[in-house]
């Protein structure tokens, strides 16, 4: 194949797609869903665009195979968290092309997998492929306000989209060093940690800021924030996680397995690896006071939290209040409960077939199964048995897996052209091969 017009159109196409503000809330993902859609219908591919909630569908599509093998679907999510426009050094939402970067809210989450999706979708299309399977596009709102408009609402609604032997989407990808080390290591997503939002609310006694105040809810909630920060839950590991350090062992990346302090050690010091071995919580948003001259009566703290697999929320909840220790404090649920993440197995045709195209690729490569340590939409379709994959196919820098929910965000053309290379032949594989 020539690629190079291949790359080409979906460089243009994902600038256009970055100059859509899909941010979340509100969302208003219809005019993303119509952008991909019009993309797909002038090949004459028809598309069905689903309404979940004013201005925001859901874009199903659909390439059918002989029925000898099962769906495969290609799902990915066109919101995008908002933008905090005075931090960022470019605009978020124009697509800027600077030094092989193309900069953009979404570039990394996830409007680029997706495009990598679309030109795997389009070029079998094109090319008239005998599929033994049907190959599904689906493109959804609301993963990044917990999908209740997106892929939850399609689950309960539409179960017949959602009728896959396997799906892609984002929560594992590729990294070219690993630990100060020069090595491409490819994680794919078997499972997620469990999203757990909570809210601490403090209440004291109101009154007039000039005067000596012990009842002041701000401070009780301050002593209760410091407390969880500086709470040391220990390291944790699950199946998951021992399968992934086994692999990394093998390839002599981290300490032997039966040496746990420095492997502990070596855990605790990134923060992306860190995040793998426990419940972790991070205060995102505060709120206090009504007026300069009045103690507040009321403090609130939100405080997102993601549980490791067989945790529970509830036992969550009761551990946070046992180490808050203060009646004064409630600790609630913040966020919708929908359930425990469901793990899924790795030995299957589709976890083989990406080991294969990357070694092929690169020989070098470390492929290892991993959870992902946000949340995806992949949970509602693990809850289905669907074994349900995390994986960008591209090897993102340290700058840019900091782009997830932050200033700046910004993918590389050359990760953008691997993505579409390798996503095409991972996918053409898994479609074609009887």
């Amino acid at each position: 194949m020539d690629w190079q017009p291949v790359f080409a159109e979906a460089l243009d196409i994902f600038v256009r797609y970055l100059q859509i503000d899909t941010s979340n809330p509100p969302g208003n993902e219809k005019p993303a869903a119509r952008f991909l859609g019009a993309l797909l219908e002038r090949e004459g591919i028809a598309c069905e665009y689903i309404e979940t909630a004013p201005n925001r569908e859901v874009l199903v599509a659909t390439l059918k195979g002989d029925g000898s093998k099962g769906p495969l679907m290609l799902c990915n999510h066109t919101d995008v968290v908002p933008v905090e426009a005075q931090y960022w050094d470019v605009p978020a939402f124009e697509g800027i092309i600077r030094d092989g970067k193309v900069y953009g809210r979404g570039a990394v989450d996830m409007k680029g997998c997706g495009v990598m999706q679309l030109m795997a979708f389009l070029l079998l299309h094109r090319q008239r492929a005998h599929l033994t399977r049907d190959l599904v596009f689906c493109a959804v709102p609301d993963e990044e306000a917990g999908s209740v408009c997106g892929m939850e609402w399609l689950c309960q609604h539409r179960p017949d989209i959602v009728d896959v032997e396997f799906e892609l989407s984002e929560g594992g990808g590729g990294t070219p060093r690993f630990g100060g080390i020069d090595r491409k290591i490819f994680s794919i997503a078997t499972n997620e940690k469990d999203i757990c939002w909570i809210r601490l609310t403090a209440i004291g006694t109101p009154g007039h800021g000039s005067r000596p105040h012990d009842d002041n809810s701000a401070i009780h909630l301050m002593r209760a924030l410091l407390r969880l920060e500086d709470w040391d839950r220990g390291i944790t590991f699950t199946p998951e996680t021992e399968a992934y350090l086994a692999r990394l062992a093998e390839a002599g990346l981290i300490p032997p397995l039966d040496d746990r302090a420095a492997l502990e050690e070596r855990i605790r010091g990134g923060p992306e690896l860190h995040a793998m071995f426990l419940n972790t919580l991070n205060v995102t948003m505060l709120n206090s006071g009504i007026k300069a001259n009045v103690i507040p009566a009321k403090s609130e703290a939100v405080i997102d939290c993601r549980l490791l697999p067989g945790q529970t929320k509830q036992d969550w909840l009761r551990q946070v209040r046992e180490r808050v220790a203060d009646d004064r404090i409630t600790v609630e649920l913040y966020s919708p409960d929908q359930g425990e993440p469901q793990a899924v197995p790795w030995d299957t045709e589709l976890f083989r077939t990406i080991e294969a195209v990357l070694h092929e690729a690169m020989e070098d490569a470390v492929i290892v199964p991993t959870m992902t340590v946000g949340g995806t939409d992949n949970r509602f379709l693990r809850e289905r048995g669907i074994p349900a994959y995390g994986f960008i196919p591209c090897l993102l820098s340290a700058a840019e897996r900091a782009g997830f929910h932050g200033n700046n965000e910004y993918l590389t053309i050359d990760n953008l052209n691997m993505g579409v290379e390798l996503m095409y032949e991972i996918v053409r594989r898994m479609v074609t091969q009887p």
